[in-house]
């Protein structure tokens, strides 16, 4: 059970440095710094809150947890399949920030500071997501940008969520060397070298 955040709230900060790329995977309709606008409460670990709700983007420290992350995200460690539906409208993309982003640590001694486990909010199962959010709209009312946790699917990796109310255009540039899509040729064979070792077969038809 996710407790709620202590009250006050005063989390350790990790400050993101200008220039270090946050990897996503995203629909290719949308572009690498475009912010989700909405959905469902609880749809995701720290998303959706506020009315209306805050933008979210979600990304992660490297490309190989931001694939955990996502296209891996329902598969198990024992091995599964990746459809083709689940991947081929999906492409691999990286930001860079242009100012520090101040984001709460849940991670490391910025658990401890807050008096929980990682297995108490970052390493739930998603039938506790919605518990997870009253944590981000407390990161929000401090003041932070977003926050920054050790990937559940990929645990020697950061995972970020950043608010889209505390970011303006500018702050985030979409990076122009780093862009994988999926689809079709090498950047599918790449896909399927990479998930092959994990036991996930990726499927082509």
């Amino acid at each position: 059970m996710v407790p709620d955040p202590p009250q006050p709230f005063s989390p350790e900060v990790y400050l993101h440095p200008v220039g270090e790329a946050i990897f996503r995977v995203f629909s290719h309709v949308r572009t690498a710094n475009e912010f989700n606008p909405t959905g469902p409460r609880g749809a995701a670990r720290f998303s959706f809150f506020g009315e209306p709700p805050v933008p979210v983007l979600y990304g992660a420290q490297s490309d190989i947890a931001a694939i955990c992350e996502t296209l891996l995200h329902e598969i198990p460690a024992s091995g599964g399949t990746l459809q083709r539906g689940q991947y081929e409208s999906k492409v691999l993309g990286a930001i860079t920030t242009t100012r520090p982003l101040r984001l709460a640590s849940f991670m490391g001694t910025g658990l401890r500071r807050l008096g929980v486990e990682d297995r108490d909010l970052t390493d739930t199962e998603a039938v506790h997501y919605r518990r997870t959010v009253a944590w981000a709209e407390a990161a929000h009312a401090a003041g932070l940008d977003g926050i920054a946790w050790m990937s559940r699917r990929c645990n020697t990796d950061r995972a970020y969520v950043l608010f889209g109310d505390r970011l303006v255009e500018g702050d985030l540039l979409v990076d122009n060397d780093v862009g994988r899509v999926f689809a079709a040729g090498p950047d599918l064979d790449w896909l399927i070298d990479l998930c092959a070792p994990h036991r996930v077969e990726v499927l082509s038809e």
